[in-house]
Formats: C-alpha cells, structure tokens, sequence
C-alpha cells in the first residue's frame, strides 16, 4: 500500500504532466508507418478534420457543419457555443468503406425523413466505442452503448440520440457490399454485437487501427472482405427475430435494392418493371423508397454514384457521353447538370484530375470556409 507521501508525490506528478501527453491517447495514432521498399505501393493517405486551432467560439459550427450531409447535430442543454467544442477526426479510404478515427465533446444528433430524402447516403455503419457513453433511437427503441462496446445501425433509416465525450473507431460500408444480407442486417439494426463474433471483430479493429498508416493497396481487399464476413456474423449472432409485417419489409427492400444493382444501366429499370418483377403494386413499391425521395430518385443518384466511380477509375477510357448514356441520360448537357448538382464538380474536372492523379473528393454540401464534409469522405465509398 503506498504512504501517504507518495500518494502526494504521484499527484504532484500528474499535475506537473504536460497537457499534450494526455491529448497523443487521443485520437489514437497509427503505429509508425515503416520504410518501404523501392517502388512499394504507397500507404494510405488519412484525411483529416478538426476543430483544436479554431477559435472556440467557432469550433461547433465547423462541427455541425462538417456533419451536415449525415447528421444534424446540437450542443447539449446549458451549453453555449462560446464555451468551445472539441472534435476530431481522421479517415481512411479502404477501398469501399470508410474508417473513421473520432473524438467528439459531447453532443445531440438526429438523421431525420426529410435528410433521408435529399442524402446519397445509405451506409452500414459499425462504431467501436473506446470511451463515453451513447444513446440512440430507432423507431422508440433506443440502445445504450459503452465503453468496449460495439453497435451496429443502418443510415437508410432515421434516428436520433445523444452521447457525452466520447472516442469512437467508426467503419462505413456502403449499402450494396452487404445487399446480399440486407433482411439479417436491418432485423439487427440498432443493436450492441455480442457474443464471440462481436469480440472477434473488436480485437480485428483494434488490430487495424493500429497498422493503418501502414497498410497498402494490395492488402485492402481483403480486410474488406475480412470486415464484412465479420460484421454479417455479429449481427448474425446478435440479431432479434422479428414477425409481421416489419419483417416483410424488410424482405422487400432487399430484393428491391438487389434489383436495382443488377439493373442499374438497363433501358427497362423503371416502376412498372420492379413492379411486375417483384410482385407488388406501384403504391407499395413508391412505400418502400418514400424515405429516399422515392423510387426514381433512389435510382437516379445510384447511376450518378456509379458514373462518378467510373469517371474516377484511370482504367476507364469510355468517352463521358458514353457513361452518361450508361447512367440513363441520352443528352449529355443532363447528365453534366445533374452531376454538377450531386457532386459540384463537373465530369470533365473529375477525369482531369485522375488523369493528373489528384484524385478530387466531391462535394455533397457545400463548405467552403471549413474545408470537406464527412458527406465528401464517404461519397468516395460505394
């Protein structure tokens, strides 16, 4: 047991520590990245937000801002922006999904019907909570998650919450990677993981987050892969067995979905069609989609999504007009209005810089005094 002048000296200790020593816990920072090779592949390069050099008075609207295109958020009861908002965060582009590192004071946040209507962004989303507390709400149920824990939500869905200052691993999978279990994900939605499966993939994050400043391209692949089979069998393991109608929706809007991809560039992808193919009327199919802004709109940012992937990729060559026509668009000046619309850059500005190898991050919300949104980071996954 220790004395009771040198439980003082431990204290005096503490107090005397510098404050950055206590900040480099916090996001946790990737292990060193090693000496490559000559012509190694290059490592992932992060991408960053935060609010430490803003003035305090300024660093929630630059949060709120940044957050804009997925959630909109509030400062809790009692809090006044001049008291300063703390917030991190830093990104990594594995391919299809995103990683987000993330520190965040405390705070509310809601994704609402009408933001669903107007978002591109339908993401499966894992959080590993490394500290604080969160509660979020999903059709009257809310969940708790704590420190260790990991949940699990759809973004094509509408909640809401709060959570104290926390530190978070968060993973983004786009919709279409997982669509072939999308009834067992969404009856799993809004859950903690338990269970061994939920342990093994948070001893597989954690693993990850320490090496990503070291990993490259050839290995991204197949940690996507590693991921979805991981997160499928937690929400597997975790799941709640639903009845009844929810469960029929369900059901539906997987092979609706699942249509759609397989669809997507074909003349004939149109209500009528989904409708016959998959056995329902035209009122329960725009039912199904009302949360997306319906059927049509669903489709449409799908194929932009798509003609801004192959825009993107150095070995696509086809001439734009010959995308834009694959994207349903037989007059080209359409597809470039609508382009410019979802993403606020053109096609041309898109090829031209992946044939400069300055690949760009579009833009779903404009932020020009704050720099990228997380919109903009997770526009590029999918």
């Amino acid at each position: 047991m220790a004395t009771g002048s040198e439980s003082d000296d431990d204290a005096a200790a503490e107090q005397e520590r510098p404050a950055h020593m206590e900040r480099r816990r916090w996001p946790r920072e990737p292990a060193m990245r090693k000496e490559r090779p000559l012509h190694a592949s290059p490592a992932l390069v992060p991408l960053r937000f935060s609010t430490q050099d803003l003035p305090p008075a300024e660093q929630f609207e630059a949060w709120r801002v940044h957050m804009a295109p997925l959630v909109d958020v509030h400062l809790p009861e009692g809090k006044s922006p001049e008291d300063g908002f703390l917030a991190e965060q830093i990104g990594w582009h594995l391919g299809d999904i995103l990683v987000v590192q993330q520190r965040a004071h405390a705070h509310r946040y809601i994704r609402d019907q009408a933001m669903l209507r107007s978002s591109p962004i339908d993401h499966w989303n894992v959080g590993l909570q490394r500290s604080g507390q969160a509660w979020t709400e999903v059709n009257r149920r809310v969940t708790e998650t704590g420190a260790g824990e990991i949940f699990f939500m759809s973004l094509g869905s509408p909640y809401r919450g709060r959570m104290t200052d926390t530190e978070a691993l968060l993973v983004f999978l786009p919709y279409e990677l997982l669509a072939r279990d999308a009834s067992l994900l969404q009856s799993a939605g809004n859950t903690v993981l338990s269970g061994s499966h939920a342990e093994l993939l948070t001893g597989y994050l954690t693993g990850l987050e320490t090496n990503l400043g070291n990993l490259t391209i050839e290995e991204v692949p197949r940690i996507i892969q590693t991921i979805g089979d991981m997160v499928v069998a937690g929400a597997a393991s975790s799941t709640r067995t639903d009845t009844g109608q929810n469960q029929t929706n369900m059901g539906l809007m997987e092979r609706a979905h699942r249509y759609i991809h397989v669809n997507l560039h074909s003349e004939n992808l149109t209500p009528d069609m989904m409708c016959r193919a998959l056995g329902i009327s035209r009122t329960r199919l725009y039912q199904l989609f009302e949360a997306n802004g319906g059927v049509l709109n669903y489709i449409r940012k799908r194929r932009l999504l798509q003609a801004y992937a192959d825009l993107s990729n150095p070995a696509d060559h086809r001439p734009i007009s010959e995308i834009a026509e694959a994207a349903g668009f037989e007059v080209a000046a359409n597809f470039t209005r609508a382009f410019i619309h979802e993403f606020k850059l053109s096609p041309r500005e898109i090829r031209r810089t992946v044939a400069t190898q300055q690949r760009p991050a579009p833009a779903i919300r404009s932020t020009r005094r704050y720099g990228k949104t997380i919109g903009d980071w997770l526009a590029l996954t999918g």
